[in-house]
């Protein structure tokens, strides 16, 4: 596999979501990234379905290598020890500390590589009170604010993927490619540091905004009356999705659809600002509108008229769909021990030529042979100093 990071070398030491996150973008530009394991059961992701191969791990773990190492052994340690003096990138997620009670602390690697970008990610943050509470997704959807606005008032239950853990491991991708650029000027490694507090509180920006400048702060609703967002059961039982913002022209395309020009004619529905202030009404209609035909129905009079929708798809039927089948987005490859490995492309394509390739997500210490002797290689010859 090459990519924009060919011949980038990183060094990921990440557990559960976010430090594997964040190698799995790098490795999905063409970054060799290595995962360093403990010894029999690897990262804890690997067991969360029986065996050391659960689909959560392969979520995150596609494009590696895997190794198995104990610091605890000298052996191994040294083994480490070559990995961080050949690396370009080391992650790691530990709660903060952690790290350097595994002589894997920033102090002690930069010693060995002072080129290296050393990538620290914490819950909430390296320092401060809070610095060793432990966290997880819903502890930091919480903490910064966003599980507010996802969460109903009249059924209050976590609901959705784990957003803040793949959030942080983006948000310390990009440091990680701020930092590899700046070094290509200056020669200098960068220490890059991101908790799931900031990252969700970034991430958030939005609700920060409106408490900042205006005082208000948003609920669940806020921000759906705003867009003018909903999602309507049509009599299939099946579901869509409607977002019609601020053009009056879609307004005007969807009382078309539905066959209620006269909408407009009512003072609570004449204007954006009348909808706004009557959202809760305006739902009520329109769900007695659309749960007279089917959602395929709908579909097809919602697209001649331009208005923005989308079928509420479960995941099984987005597959299934023509736009989604256009893009490719669907790629697979077949490791030679679990067998086919199917997963969902990298989105992103240079110079118009999609990611189709894609290396299975590892077995535990699958390369660790090959990775010890292109160490030993490196031993004999010129040694792999980071690449720019």
């Amino acid at each position: 596999m090459s990519g924009v990071l060919s011949g980038v070398r990183v060094i990921e030491q990440g557990t559960f979501i976010t430090g594997p996150a964040a190698g799995m973008i790098l490795g999905d530009l063409g970054a060799d990234v290595i995962k360093v394991e403990q010894p029999e059961s690897g990262d804890p992701f690997r067991a969360f379905k029986g065996g050391l191969y659960s689909p959560h791990f392969q979520t995150y773990n596609r494009n590696k290598r895997s190794i198995a190492l104990n610091p605890k052994n000298a052996d191994d340690l040294a083994v480490f020890d070559d990995l961080i003096r050949s690396a370009d990138v080391y992650i790691q997620n530990f709660r903060p500390g952690a790290a350097e009670r595994l002589g894997a602390g920033e102090a002690r690697l930069r010693a060995l590589n002072p080129r290296l970008i050393y990538c620290a990610i914490s819950g909430f943050g390296q320092t401060g009170p809070a610095a060793q509470r432990p966290s997880y997704d819903t502890v930091a959807q919480a903490a910064s604010g966003y599980l507010k606005l996802l969460v109903n008032p009249a059924d209050p239950r976590v609901v959705g993927p784990a957003v803040a853990d793949a959030m942080t491991g983006y948000y310390a991708a990009f440091g990680i490619l701020g930092a590899l650029y700046e070094r290509a000027r200056t020669g200098i490694g960068r220490t890059v540091e991101v908790s799931m507090l900031e990252a969700m509180c970034h991430f958030n920006l939005d609700a920060f905004t409106h408490l900042l400048s205006e005082g208000e702060v948003m609920g669940p609703f806020s921000r759906p009356s705003v867009s003018q967002s909903y999602v309507m059961r049509c009599s299939d039982g099946k579901w869509l999705a409607l977002h019609m913002s601020s053009p009056e022209k879609f307004w005007q395309g969807l009382a078309d659809a539905m066959g209620r020009p006269d909408i407009f004619s009512d003072p609570r529905f004449c204007s954006r600002e009348a909808r706004i202030n009557h959202y809760e009404e305006l739902i009520a209609l329109m769900r007695e509108i659309f749960a007279t035909d089917t959602r395929a129905a709908w579909c097809i009079r919602l697209a001649e008229r331009d208005v923005p929708h989308a079928p509420m798809y479960d995941t099984d039927e987005v597959l299934t769909d023509p736009q989604v089948r256009h893009l490719e987005l669907e790629v697979s490859a077949r490791h030679p021990q679990m067998g086919q490995f199917r997963t969902i492309r990298f989105p992103v394509s240079f110079d118009g030529r999609r990611a189709f390739d894609v290396q299975p997500p590892p077995l535990l210490d699958e390369h660790a042979d090959d990775i010890r002797k292109s160490l030993q290689q490196n031993d004999d010859g010129p040694s792999h100093k980071g690449s720019d």
